[in-house]
């Protein structure tokens, strides 16, 4: 079955949902993955959940839960949640007059937004790529953090990760062409994408857990020089 043709959904997105633990890999028979009916049905039911607005943590939640018995179904069947970002997530689009007055958007900020792909532009407006990021990115200005040092921040790690990403790729791509060059075939090359899309999901969880712990433990030292401060009056020193 070609999954993607028949359901509309990317090729990409649909290695995203199974990077992400959303959707089973195919059936591998010999070198061709097979997908099935169950694997439609599971896609249209991530499409329909994230239409709803549901993020890929509480999608992951749901299918989990349904796996043990309850049925997804009585979800969908209530109400879309709330609110004017929750609404955004449905429509996925946004004005310039909502950017200026719910992130401080300046010029600078709406050009590098859509140079990161959060936004692209639709019309008078702009279609969010990503309305989680969009939420978070309110709840932070709201709190006295400016847009600016948040997309600059952004825009390092995507440089770092293209770094990162690179030298896991180059895992295999630096051994396979010493070793098959200059003999490297089209059945060569078809097994090295093969690896490298095999390495994709290893790769992925591996920075992802990394990490989480890097933050977890700079949240804790930021706590505690927090914590110290307070106990000493606002004196730095011990």
């Amino acid at each position: 079955m070609e999954l993607a043709e028949v359901s509309g959904v990317s090729v990409r997105n649909i290695r995203v949902y199974q990077d992400r633990g959303l959707l089973p890999p195919p059936e591998v028979r010999g070198r061709t993955g097979w997908y099935s009916e169950e694997h439609l049905v599971r896609l249209n039911l991530i499409s329909r959940l994230l239409d709803r607005g549901y993020t890929f943590a509480t999608i992951s939640e749901l299918l989990l839960a349904a796996s043990r018995g309850l049925k997804v179904e009585h979800v969908l069947a209530g109400k879309p949640r709330g609110g004017r970002l929750r609404t955004l997530k449905r429509a996925a689009t946004i004005t310039i007059t909502e950017l200026r007055k719910t992130l401080n958007a300046s010029d600078r900020a709406i050009g590098l937004s859509q140079k990161l792909g959060l936004l692209v532009k639709d019309g008078a407006g702009f279609a969010v790529r990503n309305p989680d990021l969009l939420e978070g990115a309110e709840v932070l200005v709201k709190g006295g953090s400016d847009i600016d040092i948040l997309l600059d921040r952004w825009d390092r790690v995507q440089a770092d990760l293209a770094d990162v990403a690179a030298s896991f790729v180059s895992i295999i791509t630096d051994k396979y062409f010493d070793e098959n060059l200059p003999n490297l075939s089209e059945k060569s090359v078809s097994e090295l994408a093969e690896l490298i899309h095999t390495v994709r999901p290893m790769a992925h969880d591996i920075v992802e857990s990394a990490f989480a712990d890097a933050l977890d433990a700079e949240i804790s030292r930021a706590i505690g020089e927090a914590t110290k401060y307070y106990e000493t009056g606002g004196d730095p020193t011990p």
